[in-house]
C-alpha cells in the first residue's frame, strides 16, 4: 500500500535534488524528464523521513542513470539537505554532459549530498570523464565546481591513480584563419 506513495516521494525528492545540480555539468533536458524508479522492494518511514529501495535498484531521468543493490534517501535534516545513499558491487552513476560527453562514477557506496552538490564515493571508487579517470579508495566529486579530491587505494602502493588522455590529433592539427592565409 505504501509502495506507490514512497515511489512518488522518492521521485519528488530526486527530482528536486537533480534539478539543483549545475546545468553545465549535466544535460539540461534531463531535469525536465520523468523520473522512473524500479526496485524489488521499497519501504517508506514518514516519521523518520527515510525511504529504502532494495534489489536491483534502477533510477533513470533522461540521461541520468543510477544503479545500485540498495538505495536509501534520508530527508531527516530537512528540505534541500537530503542525502541519497546508493550501495552495490559496485553502485554506478552516469549522466551525459551538455557537451555530449558521458560522466561515470562507480564505487561500493555513492552518496549524493544535495546541499553541497557533491558525490562522495567510497570503496573501489572511480570517476571517468572525457576519456580520463581517477581511481582511489575514496573520491569526493563537487559537481558544481567540477573538482575531484581522491584518497589512496588500500591495494598495492596506496596511491591514487589518475589517467589523463592526450588530445586527439584532429584538435591539435586545426589551424587558425591567420595561419591559412598566405602572404
Amino acid at each position: 500500500m505504501l509502495k506507490p506513495y514512497s515511489n512518488l516521494l522518492l521521485g519528488i525528492s530526486l527530482s528536486l535534488a537533480v534539478a539543483y545540480s549545475p546545468q553545465s555539468y549535466a544535460g539540461k533536458d534531463d531535469f525536465s524528464k520523468t523520473i522512473e524508479i524500479a526496485s524489488q522492494q521499497s519501504f517508506l518511514d514518514r516519521i523518520a523521513k527515510k525511504s529504502i529501495y532494495k534489489g536491483n535498484v534502477l533510477i533513470t531521468q533522461g540521461t541520468l542513470v543510477l544503479k545500485a543493490d540498495e538505495m536509501e534517501i534520508d530527508a531527516g535534516a530537512g528540505q534541500d539537505k537530503e542525502v541519497f545513499i546508493a550501495t552495490g558491487s559496485p553502485a554506478e552513476y552516469s549522466q551525459m554532459q551538455e557537451n555530449g560527453k558521458l560522466v561515470r562514477a562507480t564505487a561500493n557506496k555513492i552518496e549524493y549530498h544535495r546541499q553541497t552538490r557533491t558525490l562522495s564515493l567510497e570503496g573501489n571508487a572511480e570517476v571517468e570523464q572525457n576519456s580520463s579517470s581517477v581511481k582511489g579508495n575514496s573520491i569526493v566529486f563537487n559537481m558544481e565546481l567540477e573538482q575531484i579530491m581522491a584518497q589512496g587505494q588500500d591495494q598495492n602502493s596506496g596511491r591514487v591513480i589518475t589517467i589523463l588522455q592526450p588530445e586527439s590529433k584532429n584538435t591539435k592539427n586545426q589551424t587558425s584563419p591567420e595561419q591559412d592565409q598566405q602572404p
